[in-house]
């Protein structure tokens, strides 16, 4: 292991994290992977706005000679600290001055990484090779590190925990291997395992009747490797779960596959299964559910509701009553073919001819991916970056026993067709405004997004960085960045001075007003 501390004075007395802070609306800090619990990325900060933001100017840049940087920064009492994997670096949010870097080079997958957790003085990150690890966030020196699963599986730890009252939320990454998915609750003092969730069933269990049997349901998915939200109010946390194994052949795993593919909402104090819901059942075509879960108070039908909205990997849009799971709206907000229609529940159906054959089976879709969507409380508008998409989808089968013989069970030929930024009203589900962007570096959208009460929404496409009217998608202000977006926006406040930060491949990015310009 290689420790580089390079320490400045202010550092050692900062204060940590009041995880009080992380109840409160994204304000002048962000101290969490969203800003808040809700997963709007939405800022009250609005000295940038729709009037001045033509006037930005690059404020700093951080190298990190790493890529991709898809880590969404924190920044608490002036300091952003965010990651790539193996890396983690502490750097002054006024200036980009380093002030200290933590690096261990670790075996596993580096497919990229989105982020740390902080609670009270100390810093937690998931590793490439499934550990949890907490360091002294006034200087970057280790303080524990535990197995939270074994690498030699093929598991890793991608997204940050997510902090609630005294307990460290931590999903698992397998990258659509024959594993079991599942959440952890861990103690943030030492890293002890206080109760763990189960994305698939055991025997007997309620969903195990939805898979053939234990041995498939054993190995079959469902991996959790997007941050949650969670709302105090009703003790609940909300949290997106990966596709079933194998990924494309179905035909193996007949059934809808549970909790795979799902919204599942769980106790935080125990892990307790409060509701679910399949955004695709039966999931043939790698459409997870490793989206976040958008919480927000609003009336539908004239009453006042506790909502949700997810902007699916399935081609649809869900809103949901948060407190049961009830499904208020569920429609596509692209072409595809690859459901049916909806069941009595709001859930799509999928349609069995669209499964793969030896011969082939034309797919054509519309998606999303991870990247970080919003919602503005002023437009009352549900933002996201999708794709649409055709593929061509070839069974490959054991001819020994008739079952699939590598990891996904089929051959995948994609033909990306357009990515775009689409503005979704929260209620309805109708596109109320899209935009077309430039295609990410695998085919689809790619841009994560920050909305503000400055009246702004702040995203990438085209090698740009962009500021339009959330209100109705005009453009407003834009940079060539020389590469594509590759984490999600945030923004804070600091002696009066908001910055925007954005990460463009392996650089970390500061946007703010012209000193002498501000407050005039």
């Amino acid at each position: 292991m290689k420790l580089f501390l390079f320490m400045i004075a202010a550092v050692a007395s900062a204060q940590g994290l009041d995880p009080a802070a992380l109840l409160k609306p994204a304000t002048t800090t962000w101290p969490s992977y969203n800003g808040d619990y809700t997963g709007q990325r939405y800022s009250t900060l609005q000295q940038i706005n729709r009037n001045n933001v033509g006037s930005l100017t690059m404020a700093w840049a951080f190298q990190t000679h790493q890529v991709p940087l898809k880590s969404t920064p924190l920044e608490v009492n002036g300091i952003l600290y965010f990651t790539v994997p193996d890396h983690i670096w502490a750097i002054d949010a006024r200036t980009g001055r380093e002030i200290w870097h933590y690096f261990e080079a670790t075996e596993g997958n580096h497919i990229g990484h989105r982020g740390v957790a902080m609670y009270n003085d100390r810093i937690y990150f998931g590793t490439v090779n499934a550990h949890l690890i907490c360091l002294d966030a006034r200087n970057g020196r280790k303080l524990w590190d535990v197995e939270v699963a074994d690498e030699k599986f093929g598991f890793y730890i991608s997204a940050p925990p997510l902090v609630v009252k005294d307990k460290l939320i931590v999903g698992i990454s397998g990258d659509e291997i024959d594993i079991a998915g599942f959440l952890e609750a861990r103690d943030p003092e030492d890293g002890k395992l206080l109760w763990k969730w189960n994305a698939l069933p055991q025997p007997g269990e309620p969903g195990s009747e939805t898979w053939p049997n234990a041995e498939k349901m054993s190995r079959g998915g469902g991996t959790t490797w997007v941050p949650g939200s969670y709302d105090p109010a009703l003790n609940l946390i909300y949290w997106g779960t990966g596709n079933p194994h194998p990924v494309e052949a179905g035909a193996v795993r007949p059934g809808s596959n549970l909790y795979t593919c799902s919204i599942v909402a769980l106790n935080p104090d125990t892990g307790k299964l409060a509701w679910y819901f399949q955004t695709s059942p039966h999931d043939t075509w790698d459409r997870d559910a490793n989206q976040t879960p958008v919480i927000f108070d609003a009336d539908f039908g004239g009453q006042p509701r506790r909502l949700m909205s997810i902007g699916s990997r399935s081609g649809y849009y869900f809103l949901l009553d948060r407190s049961t799971g009830e499904s208020l709206v569920s429609v596509p907000y692209g072409p595809q073919n690859w459901s049916a229609g909806l069941d009595e529940r709001g859930q799509p159906l999928p349609d069995s001819r669209q499964e793969q054959t030896r011969d082939g089976v034309f797919f054509e879709g519309s998606t999303t991916n991870w990247f970080a969507p919003s919602y503005s409380p002023q437009t009352k508008l549900f933002y996201i970056s999708a794709s649409h998409g055709f593929n061509v989808g070839y069974l490959t089968l054991n001819e020994a026993d008739g079952e699939a013989d590598n990891h996904q069970g089929a051959a995948i030929n994609s033909l990306p067709s357009q990515s775009m930024l689409l503005a979704i009203e929260y209620d309805t589900g109708k596109i109320r405004w899209s935009q077309k962007t430039a295609m990410g570096a695998r085919g689809g959208g790619g841009n994560g997004i920050l909305t503000t009460a400055g009246g702004l929404l702040i995203t990438g496409g085209s090698g740009s960085l962009m500021a339009l009217d959330p209100a109705t998608g005009d453009s407003l202000w834009h940079v060539n960045a020389g590469g594509n977006l590759t984490g999600s926006p945030m923004t804070y406040e600091l002696d009066g001075r908001q910055y925007i930060l954005t990460a463009v491949d392996s650089v970390l990015y500061a946007w703010a007003l012209p000193a002498n310009s501000i407050g005039r």
